[in-house]
């Protein structure tokens, strides 16, 4: 009845610079005559905290380059022209990206674009974790890390990594088997610090579909699994031992705070409606089952799940939703009753598959949004369901795994409104820099910001902004993401640092380096 549908991602891409719009906003990094100056901040000893973001992450890897280019690296190249000293990276062995633990590969390699595609670099990782290197190390940016993990002892202990209680990439430069990331940067004894943390504490909640747990309420997050949403007190009490720590001997410094995960491409680029016009046939059929559960639904005074599926446009994808209640016994019962009169066991896998499941909306007040990673699966056949129920998104529900839906979503805002309403309110009552990240990238999301010639947006691959796992910057975007820096640190501290040209930063990073 349906057949496989071939859906593609990147239908027609080209290469080329997105122009400037009247609607977008600009960012002006040209010279004003004026000398460079520090203000009253102190570039001297510049530590930068956080995690991939803050690392030079990109294309889902780690490598050399990327930790060149990242916002870090840039600020302490600007800062070195007002006093700034050595900034010191505990860099990759290679470009290929990804790690080794005891010679097997556990991460990596990067992505580059073959001109269709998003594909693995060719080649090996060489970075083996256990291979330790010795420090101090300015950049002490973590993938992976949440906020509570720069306060753990042990996050760099190698004996954790298998049971997720350490770190691979802080293992190779962690000062000793206990240490901790902000004794790490203390101990340095910094003049001014950046600290950008707390992404993941709702990002890897997201980017798994909703999979982990919203841990609201749970003040231990030893006890947090590695998808969960961290509460929002302990991340306020985190994030103010953090800044007091920093600040405890003077140091100034800029913070930024968390930026809406639906402000990336990761989310935004698969639409909710990507299968195509179904045959008459199909349709029908379709239509005729999902009819049927909503008028079941609607006589218990429950509403609708199911659109009327179209024969001459697109259609919404079918998702499995864990927050609907489950009707599949409901569903069972009705089929093997007349007209119907199925077989037990046909009915009671039809109940099984559609008792959460509905079609995905993209209503604003009630977005779903179809994760990235998603679109390998988009009209395969999954395994083991009979034909005709076995489409994946038009008659087999997509999985937990492959979509954040609205009440997910909202639980991931909710979570962020709370961590940034703590960071603002530190940044003022410690006197610090302020980088509102939320802002810029939701105007990087909608309309996008121009500078020094380019815009930047956040569609997939072209956008000039993300790499392509469609979560970290591209290199221009960690430019960009510098000079927001910048612009908060003069307007805080009198200094008078210059941005950088943006076009001297590369889009994406190509298959050789």
């Amino acid at each position: 009845m349906i057949k496989n549908f071939k859906w593609l991602l990147l239908v027609s891409l080209t290469f080329v610079a997105c122009s400037k719009s009247d609607d977008t906003t600009v960012v002006s990094n040209s010279s004003d005559g004026l000398p460079l100056t520090a203000g009253s901040a102190d570039f001297s000893r510049y530590v930068s905290l956080g995690n991939s973001l803050t690392s030079g992450y990109s294309d889902s890897a780690l490598f050399i380059e990327g930790q060149k280019g990242s916002y870090p690296a840039i600020l302490a190249e600007q800062f070195a022209l007002v006093g700034g000293g050595a900034f010191t990276i505990p860099f990759m062995n290679d470009n290929v990206g990804g790690l080794l633990l005891g010679g097997t590969q556990i991460q990596g390699p990067r992505l580059y674009f073959n001109g269709s595609a998003p594909v693995p670099v060719s080649g090996t990782p060489t970075t083996e974790i256990t291979n330790h290197l010795t420090g101090p190390f300015n950049n002490l940016g973590i993938p992976g890390a949440k906020s509570f993990h720069l306060l753990a002892s042990g996050y760099g202990n190698v004996a954790g990594v298998a049971t997720g209680q350490a770190n691979p990439y802080y293992v190779r430069f962690a000062s000793s088997a206990t240490s901790k990331v902000i004794d790490d940067a203390t101990v340095q004894n910094p003049t001014f610090f950046s600290l950008w943390i707390g992404n993941n504490d709702v990002l890897a909640y997201a980017i798994s579909g909703g999979t982990g747990t919203n841990q609201i309420g749970n003040l231990n997050p030893a006890t947090y699994g590695p998808n969960d949403i961290t509460d929002p007190g302990v991340f306020a009490t985190v994030y103010n031992t953090l800044v007091t720590n920093l600040t405890a001997n003077g140091a100034k410094g800029v913070i930024a705070n968390i930026p809406d995960v639906t402000s990336v491409p990761f989310f935004t680029t698969v639409p909710t409606d990507p299968i195509p016009a179904l045959p008459a046939a199909s349709a029908g059929q379709l239509n005729a089952l999902f009819g049927g559960i909503n008028s079941a639904l609607a006589s218990f005074g429950l509403p609708a799940r199911f659109v009327t599926l179209s024969t001459s446009q697109n259609n919404p994808l079918l998702i499995k939703d864990e927050s609907l209640m489950n009707i599949s016994s409901q569903i069972t019962s009705a089929l093997m009753a007349p007209p119907y009169n199925y077989q037990p066991a046909t009915a009671g896998f039809i109940g099984s598959i559609y008792g959460q499941a509905r079609h995905a909306s993209k209503a604003p007040a009630s977005r779903d949004y179809i994760l990235l990673t998603a679109q390998t699966v988009i009209g395969t056949t999954q395994s083991g369901a009979p034909s005709p129920f076995n489409t994946v998104g038009v008659s087999y529900p997509m999985q937990d795994n492959t979509t954040l839906t609205a009440t997910e979503t909202a639980e991931v805002k909710t979570a962020t409104t709370a961590y940034n309403n703590t960071i603002e309110s530190l940044a003022t009552s410690k006197g610090l820099a302020f980088m509102n990240a939320n802002l810029f990238l939701t105007q990087v999301a909608n309309g996008g910001i121009t500078a020094d010639g380019f815009t930047m947006t956040s569609t997939y691959v072209t956008g000039n902004a993300f790499s392509l796992d469609g979560v970290h910057p591209s290199p221009r975007g960690q430019a960009l993401i510098a000079n927001k820096f910048i612009e908060a640190i003069n307007l805080k501290y009198g200094s008078n640092l210059k941005g950088v040209d943006i076009g001297k930063y590369r889009i994406l990073f190509p298959a050789s380096l």
